[in-house]
């Protein structure tokens, strides 16, 4: 997706934003949300290289339960219950995803279409789900 395109999706409210985000603009975003009762998680991504290390941060970072399959299907449905964290709105922040994008572009793109389709999910049950990813880092 070029520049432009990402942007003109951002203006009009995508779910998924795909842009560089510093530490303090990550911290500030957490901090809102967290304000308005929305769970926010940071994960932090430095040095992630495939799907499974991906998977494995996440889980951790939201504390999937035990019955998480470590697969696309078993994220999705995660992301789309939630019932361990319950709260009025979520906020993921997943930091320095450059590097993870780069050595496995594909895993990449299937996590922001699951990104999006946990979020339009929400959005269904008035929930506000929103991510941030960052790309300004390895």
């Amino acid at each position: 997706m070029s520049d432009e395109q990402q942007s003109a999706r951002t203006m009009h409210g995508d779910p998924v934003h795909v842009a560089p985000l510093t530490p303090a603009a990550a911290a500030a975003l957490c901090a809102f949300a967290r304000s308005l009762g929305f769970v926010c998680a940071r994960i932090d991504l430095t040095g992630c290289r495939d799907k499974g290390e991906f998977l494995a941060r996440i889980a951790v970072a939201l504390e999937f339960p035990g019955w998480f399959g470590g697969n696309w299907d078993a994220l999705f449905d995660c992301l789309t219950d939630l019932g361990w964290r319950p709260a009025v709105g979520y906020l993921l922040i997943f930091e320095h995803a450059a590097g993870w994008r780069d050595a496995a572009p594909e895993a990449f793109d299937a996590a922001v279409a699951i990104l999006g389709d946990a979020s339009a999910a929400w959005q269904e049950r008035g929930v506000p789900f929103r991510s941030f990813v960052d790309l300004g880092g390895t």
